[in-house]
């Protein structure tokens, strides 16, 4: 930085509708140049945490956006503006990606035109290009290309809006323009607590100014931003501990450790933006001991540093701020306050997306002055230095913002950049088994117990993949691994519950949940698998009272209705069921169980028309889902209705379920026959009741073998069989 105007402002009529011009082409500027550096990240889809941030189908009602606003659980964060927004996306375009990172791009090259005010507010050198490297610099990646952080452009925006119009006040005086300015601090503070530090900043930035601190001019005005910057950051915290889970094991650093962590964590970000090579979504996790000589290098680097430019203040202030600045900033994230990402990492690119404005803007400031000094035609270098340099970061930005285009190549490239990264194995195993591809996923889990041999998520996760695979007795010597480790681990005890529950030792599994429910009452999952439990034992009305709990947790609630609805058709209670389910279907339209069971309900009910809808959008979310197919086959050939039966797509629907399981499901062959007998293909039809009744048999199912003996005599006479409604 340097303390002096950059000639852009005129005091002429014409000059100010010059600049007014000129300011809409910088803003259009920075906007394009923002977005095409972004192009590869445009139709990003979800990942990680984006789902569980966008806002889910129980929360899209005017009553969920009251939830959003007076229940913190009901959020992954209480951010209560950012979900505001979210919740207005959903309203306008449901789950579309596209809008969602146009808006991120957006707010984030409006947030580097804002900067540039400031920075022209302040005659800071090289404002445009300190302006133009925040808006291109290949670190901000991780803030704009991930959906989930539209909590740092929204509250990015509203930071710097306020920064600007608190110096406009500085000027005036006036207490419409503070009050304006306090207003939009209060916007950011909703959207991200990460901008409390800016009452600090703007301290910093008063010295800058003025060249000292007035305690009536200065402190006075300040002292409700940092009441409010305080205030939030307190709750944040306690949210963090209560809600998130930053507690425990993993965070108890004493202050010395705490020191260690902001010292090595200020010249990691410090380096990275001077040299943005391997920039990556999770960065190793550092060891910090206090009995390790050069790691008290980093701290005793930093304060000589500030000891230095404090020394040199009276020629350069520039660096001084700069870095005071950058401090400030970053003070959220250096260690001394509890974050959840912590538990893998001590930093992450977008930890500095405000923070890193103070070394971009000396950076910008130091090359202006450098080309300027010591090039012969400044008007004609600048522009070339400037534009080699963005042209550098843009493209940097575009091959950074490629990794974010799903999450498979997300994680595949934080694997690629670090091999080691035990998160990032866990999370792609998890998708990998989510997709699956268990095998695949099992491999993820088990480098995750070489890196972790302590971890018992590790095991639960692998316990998961094998019951999925079917290696129930596997399955559960990972749960009693992960047991031993962490015998009153609420998600451990509710997989083991999960991993009886499969083995048909209901008894013991709803032990295991009660368990868990006892060390983590809000467990929504596990109060959900309860249910489950008591269902299967026949007490329908237990379980109802189980998944009715989990309305009030942070769960589907989608999955909880269509629970519900199970229960009652248990119970025989037809019409409740198909309330429900359609509860579960508003909230979540393309929830193929629930169309399925929907369907399956309004069929005994003879509602045969609105049934068949069901059963196709089911296959429509769930295309090749057997059970869908076979309940579809068999009601499109044995309606009462005539107007409904459609013998050739039943035999379509029927064939495709038979191949899918090898032409080994008496129950599918069964239907298959029925399909085929309405198309008037008997001897087809009376080949595969044969062959079903013979793997009734193997199977032991005689009640199945004797309805198909005679429906084989229907067929032999050349008459298709039809339900009698």
């Amino acid at each position: 930085m340097a303390n002096r105007p950059i000639g852009l402002i005129s005091s002429s009529q014409s000059d100010h509708r010059s600049v007014f011009k000129r300011d809409w082409i910088l803003i259009l500027g920075f906007i394009g140049l923002t977005a095409l550096a972004y192009i590869p990240a445009w139709n990003g889809k979800l990942i990680w945490d984006d789902a569980r941030h966008m806002t889910r189908p129980e929360l899209s009602s005017l009553r969920g956006l009251g939830q959003i606003w007076i229940q913190p659980s009901a959020t992954q964060q209480y951010y209560p503006l950012v979900h505001t927004v979210f919740w207005l996306e959903h309203r306008l375009w449901g789950d579309a990606v596209l809008p969602h990172h146009l808006l991120n791009i957006f707010l984030h090259g409006l947030a580097a035109f804002v900067l540039l005010q400031i920075l022209r507010r302040l005659e800071v050198r090289g404002a445009w290009l300190g302006a133009a490297l925040f808006a291109l610099h290949p670190v901000q990646v991780e803030s704009v290309a991930w959906i989930s952080e539209l909590k740092n452009t929204l509250s990015g925006i509203f930071c710097l809006l306020s920064a600007l119009t608190y110096l406009d006040f500085d000027e005036t005086r006036k207490q419409k323009t503070y009050f304006v300015s306090l207003s939009l601090f209060l916007l950011g503070l909703l959207s991200k607590t990460a901008i409390a530090p800016l009452p600090a900043v703007l301290i910093i930035l008063l010295w800058w100014k003025h060249g000292r601190i007035s305690s009536k001019r200065d402190i006075g005005p300040i002292a409700p931003f940092f009441a409010l910057g305080i205030g939030a950051g307190l709750f944040t915290g306690w949210l963090e501990r209560h809600y998130v889970g930053a507690q425990g094991a993993a965070f108890n650093f004493s202050l010395l450790d705490r020191c260690l962590i902001a010292g090595r964590d200020f010249w990691f970000y410090l380096f990275k933006l001077l040299w943005p090579a391997k920039l990556t979504f999770i960065y190793p996790r550092w060891q910090i001991s206090v009995e390790v000589w050069w790691q008290y290098l980093f701290p005793a680097a930093l304060i000589l540093l500030l000891l230095i430019l404090w020394k040199l203040r009276r020629r350069w202030r520039g660096p001084l701020v700069a870095s005071l600045v950058f401090l400030a900033m970053l003070f959220p994230a250096l260690g001394f306050i509890n974050v959840y990402p912590f538990i893998y990492s001590f930093v992450a690119d977008h930890f500095q997306y405000l923070a890193c404005i103070g070394p971009l803007t000396l950076l910008g400031a130091g090359i202006t002055i450098a080309v300027d000094s010591f090039t012969p035609r400044p008007a004609i270098s600048r522009p070339v230095v400037y534009a080699l340099l963005l042209l550098t970061l843009g493209t940097l930005t575009w091959r950074q913002s490629r990794q974010y285009t799903d999450v498979e190549t997300l994680w595949q490239t934080t694997i690629a950049r670090d091999p080691n990264c035990w998160m990032a194995h866990s999370n792609l195993g998890l998708f990998l088994s989510e997709r699956g591809d268990v095998d695949a996923a099992i491999t993820h889990f088990e480098k995750v117990l070489q890196l972790r041999p302590t971890e018992p998520g590790g095991y639960s996760n692998l316990g998961n993949a094998l019951l999925q695979k079917g290696s129930i007795d596997e399955a559960m010597a990972q749960f009693q691994t992960a047991l031993l480790i962490s015998p009153k681990d609420p998600d451990v005890q509710n997989n083991v519950g999960g991993a009886l529950l499969h083995q048909g030792r209901i008894d013991e599994a709803i032990e295991y949940f009660n368990k868990a429910l006892e060390e983590r009452p809000t467990h929504a999952s596990a109060r959900n698998n309860l249910g489950d439990a008591l269902v299967r034992k026949g007490d329908p009305d237990g379980a109802i009272r189980e998944y009715e709990k989990t309305l009030e947790l942070r769960f589907d609630d989608a999955e909880t209705h269509y629970n519900i609805g199970k229960a009652l058709r248990q119970k025989g209670e037809i019409d409740q069921a198909i309330a429900e389910y359609r509860k579960a279907i508003e909230l979540r339209p393309d929830y193929a169980n629930a169309h399925n069971n929907l369907a399956n309900a309004l069929r005994q009910k003879g509602i045969i028309k609105e049934a068949i809808e069901h059963y196709e959008a089911a296959l429509k979310s769930e295309p090749g889902s057997i059970l869908v197919e076979n309940n579809l086959a068999w009601l499109l050939a044995t309606s009462a209705d005539p107007t409904v039966r459609n013998g050739a797509r039943a035999v379509e629907l029927a064939g495709r379920a038979t191949r899918a399981t090898g032409g080994n499901d008496p129950v599918i062959l069964h239907t298959l026959a029925a399909a085929y007998a309405e198309n008037g293909e008997f001897p087809k039809a009376i080949e595969a009741a044969r062959h079903a009744i013979e793997l009734a048999d193997e199977h032991g199912i005689p009640d199945l073998a004797e309805s198909l003996r005679n429906k084989i005599v229907l067929y032999q006479a050349g008459s298709p069989y039809h339900d009698i409604k």
